[in-house]
């Protein structure tokens, strides 16, 4: 990875889980959540001494199309930690709803295999003090700290039993892992997953889980489309190109960045909408707002450069400005990715190649960017390098399969993730 030292100059040039068994939260009224686009902080005193929280498990919202909000049911999600600590919280989103989301109750616990717990684990959430909290249209709210540990690399399950809902879903769609729902009544203190009959691939509500992890502890969030999100990468066994990463910083003991937030989104551009808000538009939800971010890899635009009409590389250009300035406004540094080949998709013509070599050379030599990884490189076919090299092809020659997903988190240089802009 290159780490350009002209950064000023070329920005003023653009135009622009193992959980200890903890103490049963009080009970109380429901509380209503508010929606924030701050970074989300604990209430005063609720991180102890020597910890900061950190991100330790995202994914990015949308509307689901898929099926809309219904009360009465408890979701059992599956999700993958990167970092460890304690102090679980989750922050649970009706960023699309139309409608308000009451939450009757919420747990945390350690998935065992399929929809059942590791006896013990499943431990009760709580909001303001309360076992629910109505989140209102456009809202979001973050859970107090659950008392225990939570270990790298867990399958933690958040089981949320929702009382009323209606109208559009919140949630992220292409989650390439399986989750649970039981269709009738609250079952999220169950540790048995009989009640959870039906399985679905997409994540409801729940968009980022936060750990107090060891002071000095940060997080890394990759935004970014279908590439990003995993799309053709093996279903249930995290091997998108953020869950290697993730591995690759736990094992890396002078590594002080420990979280992975992933927040692609299949079909995802920079400029428009279409699979979810653009870049532009979701870029404080889905990365500035997540609790100890330090450096975001920005991986976005193929699907601009090739749709129709498409975006000059100037205009491309340009929006990575903007997203640059706005996170070295909030103290995040930018690891610009290069856009990888794709001739053998449908949508390759000429010209759309040719603005990718453009907006490739722009990423490596500008530098605007805090460091590049240069994942055009890492995955091309030498002989043919508008084209991804045949052993980390997918078989749609846009997607890499999973030994391209690896190569690609091999690619990225941990020490530039320390970047410090505060």
């Amino acid at each position: 990875m290159n780490t350009p030292t002209s950064r000023g100059r070329a920005l003023r040039a653009l135009t622009a889980v193992a959980l200890a068994i903890g103490t049963v939260l009080a009970s109380g009224p429901p509380s209503t959540a508010r929606p924030s686009a701050a970074r989300p902080s604990p209430s005063p005193g609720s991180t102890a001494p020597g910890r900061t929280p950190v991100v330790t498990w995202a994914a990015s919202t949308d509307r689901l199309s898929t099926a809309g909000a219904a009360p009465e049911r408890t979701y059992r999600l599956v999700v993958r930690t990167s970092a460890g600590g304690s102090g679980l919280r989750i922050r649970l989103s009706n960023a699309f709803g139309t409608r308000p989301v009451t939450f009757g109750r919420a747990y945390a616990g350690l998935r065992a295999t399929g929809a059942a717990l590791v006896p013990g684990t499943n431990r009760p959430l709580s909001f303001a003090g309360s076992p629910s909290v109505t989140v209102p249209p456009g809202g979001s709210v973050q859970s107090d700290p659950l008392p225990g540990a939570v270990r790298p690399g867990s399958d933690l399950a958040v089981s949320l039993y929702v009382r009323s809902a209606g109208g559009v879903a919140t949630g992220h769609k292409m989650a390439l892992q399986t989750s649970y729902t039981a269709p009738a009544g609250d079952h999220a203190a169950d540790d048995s997953g009989t009640p959870y009959t039906q399985r679905m691939t997409s994540w409801f509500y729940l968009d980022a889980v936060t750990v107090d992890a060891r002071r000095g502890t940060g997080a890394v969030a990759t935004l970014g489309d279908s590439i990003t999100d995993g799309a053709v990468s093996t279903r249930d066994t995290n091997r998108r190109w953020p869950d290697f990463l993730a591995r690759r910083l736990d094992a890396d003991p002078g590594s002080r960045v420990k979280g992975v937030a992933n927040e692609g989104i299949s079909g995802n551009k920079v400029l428009t909408d279409g699979s979810g808000e653009c870049a532009l538009k979701r870029l404080d939800r889905d990365v500035l707002s997540q609790a100890g971010v330090r450096t975001m890899v920005l991986l976005e635009g193929v699907n601009d450069i090739k749709a129709v009409p498409a975006p000059t590389a100037a205009e491309l250009v340009a929006a990575y400005g903007q997203i640059i300035a706005r996170a070295h406004a909030a103290g995040v540094c930018v690891v610009g990715a290069t856009v990888m080949p794709y001739e053998g998709w449908r949508e390759w013509t000429p010209a759309g190649e040719a603005v990718r070599q453009e907006v490739n050379a722009f990423i490596r030599g500008s530098g605007a960017f805090d460091a590049v990884a240069d994942f055009d490189r890492a995955v091309l076919d030498p002989a043919a390098p508008s084209r991804i090299l045949p052993a980390y092809n997918s078989g749609d020659h846009l997607h890499p399969n999973d030994l391209g997903m690896r190569t690609m988190a091999d690619t990225v240089d941990l020490r530039s993730l320390h970047c410090r802009r505060r």
